[in-house]
């Protein structure tokens, strides 16, 4: 591997420690003063949702925006979606999303 692919890889280790253990590290420091919980900051309980909308949201924009690869993202979304409303679950959602979006850009590059 080149060693600009190791600058990335050893950057993205870091900012995931550090997004992971200064949070940790702040609330361990709070829960240890007087006031405890009371003194939570606003942003360590919003942190982790935002986290959460970044992700999606950069994993619904597509690598390359074509019309296929937007078809197939809606697609790949609804089913994802679906499925999570009838199962109620995490990893199957996941998985059917996933799987008809690779079925849909295979059969549109087939077709």
């Amino acid at each position: 591997m080149s060693t600009a692919l190791w600058f990335a890889v050893v950057a993205s280790a870091l900012g995931t420690l550090l997004m992971r253990v200064v949070p940790f590290l702040w609330m361990q420091r709070r829960l240890n003063s007087d006031t405890g919980l009371n003194n939570m900051p606003q942003w360590l309980g919003i942190l982790g949702p935002l986290m959460i909308a970044a992700v999606l949201g950069v994993s619904t924009v597509p690598v390359s925006p074509s019309a296929i690869s937007w078809l197939a993202t809606v697609i790949g979304l609804s089913v994802t979606l679906l499925v999570w409303w009838r199962l109620r679950s995490l990893g199957w959602p996941v998985a059917a999303g996933v799987a008809v979006f690779g079925v849909v850009q295979v059969a549109v590059a087939i077709w």
